[in-house]
């Protein structure tokens, strides 16, 4: 399973998150300490916002400990809100247009998790994608399947709304295909405005997933990124952390398709 973080608040330096902490998205892409995979090896990738509508994106296929350049990025790169991943393979190929971040027109994407059993509903969930948003699809990845599906349900307008019926839609075709492996999603998605995180799985398994409110700011991450956990909270299973205006808010995840956002 992947690693990732995402950041919403004062513009600071990538570094503080991503490269500087003891137990660092660097140090989490070698040693994971709450995932399946201990390794996370499959590519790396960041996303942030800055003085363009559309976010910037640097993704590489190199496992994020040994590229050097990352760190020399995340100290020069500053940025309001931005996404970090480093990446665990679950079938599809160590290619760059399959690392996370995803990027369409203003929004980004990233997650941890799986979708059943890809190989045999992939043709079914992108047939979800409206014509609009398939040429946004470069990779292979149920992630960016996904994520399109999401933006073509009505996600730049309702993002919590549309997550929740493409979830609730895509969980009805895994069940429908006898695949024994579950949904799992734990996501970020933002428009550099507003930030949603998600952490849901179909059955009692949902991946990690933290958040430290510090007031000026908030982060997410899979793991906490230092010792002191006392300033770390988990986001419960079947919830999604919203920051809005300033305000981070907690509420239930629900797939019910009458979900809209506030």
């Amino acid at each position: 399973m992947c690693r990732w973080i995402a950041y919403s608040g004062e513009t600071i330096a990538l570094e503080r998150y991503v490269t500087a902490p003891i137990h660092s998205l660097i140090a989490q892409s070698i040693g994971a300490l709450e995932s399946s995979e201990s390794t996370n090896g499959d590519g790396f990738g960041l996303g942030w916002f800055g003085e363009h509508e559309e976010p910037g994106l640097y993704r590489e296929v190199r496992p994020a400990w040994s590229d050097e350049n990352l760190r020399h990025l995340c100290r020069h790169i500053t940025s309001h809100l931005f996404f970090a991943h480093v990446r665990s393979s679950t079938g599809t190929a160590t290619t760059r247009p399959n690392c996370h971040p995803f990027a369409h027109g203003r929004w980004l994407f990233m997650h941890n998790g799986q979708i059943g059993d890809w190989s045999a509903i992939r043709r079914k969930v992108e047939a979800l994608i409206p014509d609009d948003y398939y040429g946004s699809r470069c990779g292979t990845t149920d992630s960016e399947a996904v994520f399109l599906a999401i933006l073509g349900a009505g996600g730049e307008r309702d993002p919590i709304g549309a997550t929740a019926r493409t979830i609730a839609t895509i969980s009805d075709i895994v069940r429908a295909s006898g695949a024994h492996e579950p949904v799992r999603f734990t996501a970020a998605l933002s428009n550099g405005r507003d930030l949603f995180a998600f952490r849901y799985a179909s059955n009692d398994t949902a991946n990690s997933l933290y958040y430290r409110d510090a007031g000026d700011h908030v982060v997410v991450a899979s793991e906490p990124l230092d010792q002191d956990r006392s300033y770390w909270k988990p986001v419960p299973a079947g919830h999604m952390l919203v920051a809005k205006q300033g305000k981070v808010l907690l509420q239930s995840f629900s797939l019910d398709s009458r979900l809209a956002a506030e």
